[in-house]
């Protein structure tokens, strides 16, 4: 007998939606993993069992991510708010000044959080646009002496994503790619490192994904906190303390779903035919709906709109709500509803 399986059309943008698949999957190996007699929640993280779910998930993401082998990836907790600190306390020295580039709220965040610890500043932002665009590549005014570039690849809030990245020479480029990572193949030769918390794209909410170029690494101090230096987690495969161990089985089957899917090629192909629905819907709707951001710029991942009138978009959110069609919500940073829906977790209504 067939089970009906009573799901919500989930378009928030983190925690998101999971497969279907991988949670029935984890379900099933839930209170006995491979015959272990317990669940991957109840292992050491020392163990053999848990060691292979850990390296392959490791491996699945270089090949998915085609992540060269002078990088290095590792599981970290805290979330990408914890990285916008981390890496200014390894890698920006006395002396040096850290280049961030506004584009959302995100990146205003993370360049608080530098500012606490050294000299950073802003070298290109939108925010006079409302965020509804991505700086050009000429208005980035960073310098060769700068200990690196800071970008947010994807903008959920405000619906902006870059559809290329800078070449910043020898100065290190950093990317936040918390909320499009795998939703499309990146050189990442281009970056020094690229982090990105999990929930939006990759699995459940408490792994941070580190992609880390192994000589930038070489250069981040040491006299920090041992559990802050990115050096402590790459010597021990991110296994010096206790890590998110099911939030990494869980990761690891999402990037068997993408793999099965036909791999980021063909997630990324689906992604532009998704956006595409509902941005011509937008564009033809003769004002009906306004965009948020300039065609230019528009993101893929998130499609940021609003209703002309205010009651029609009340109602808009109200019939939803009730009808289950999909979760949405109104941003806290601007009057606008975002209606978000993320590449790992294909929406059945889009």
């Amino acid at each position: 007998m067939t089970t009906t399986v009573k799901r919500a059309y989930n378009l928030n943008a983190g925690p998101s939606a999971l497969p279907l698949e991988v949670l029935q999957k984890a379900q099933e190996e839930l209170v006995d993993f491979k015959g272990a007699g317990m669940s991957v929640m109840e292992m050491s993280h020392r163990s053999k069992e848990y060691d292979e779910v850990h390296t392959e998930a490791i491996a699945r993401l270089k090949k998915l991510f085609a992540i060269p082998d002078n990088y290095e990836v590792l599981f970290l907790q805290g979330g990408a708010s914890l990285q916008f600190t981390m890496l200014a306390m390894n890698f920006l020295k006395e002396g040096q000044t850290a280049s961030y580039v506004q584009t959302g709220s995100w990146s205003e965040k993370a360049f608080k959080e530098a500012k606490l610890l050294g000299d950073a500043k802003i070298i290109a932002s939108s925010k006079d646009n409302n965020y509804k665009n991505i700086p050009t590549f000429d208005e980035l005014t960073f310098s060769k002496e700068d200990a690196y570039v800071h970008i947010t690849s994807n903008n959920t809030i405000f619906g902006t994503e870059w559809a290329d990245f800078p070449d910043t020479g020898d100065v290190p480029l950093i990317a936040d790619m918390s909320s499009d990572i795998l939703s499309r193949p990146v050189d990442i030769s281009k970056f020094a490192m690229i982090y990105a918390g999990a929930q939006k794209n990759l699995g459940p909410s408490g792994v941070t994904v580190v992609i880390i170029r192994k000589d930038f690494l070489e250069t981040a101090a040491d006299n920090i906190p041992t559990m802050l230096k990115y050096k402590t987690h790459a010597e021990k495969n991110s296994l010096y303390n206790t890590p998110p161990t099911f939030g990494i089985y869980m990761l690891g089957e999402v990037l068997k779903w993408v793999e099965a899917q036909g791999g980021v090629e063909a997630i990324a192909k689906r992604n532009k035919e998704k956006a595409a629905l509902i941005y011509n819907v937008i564009d033809r709707s003769e004002g009906f709906y306004i965009g948020h951001a300039v065609e230019d710029s528009r993101s893929l991942m998130n499609i940021t709109f609003r209703v002309a009138d205010e009651d029609l978009e009340k109602q808009f959110f109200s019939g939803s709500e009730r009808s289950r069609f999909c979760r949405t919500r109104r941003s806290p940073f601007s009057r606008r509803m975002s209606c978000i829906y993320i590449q790992c977790r294909t929406c059945r209504n889009v």
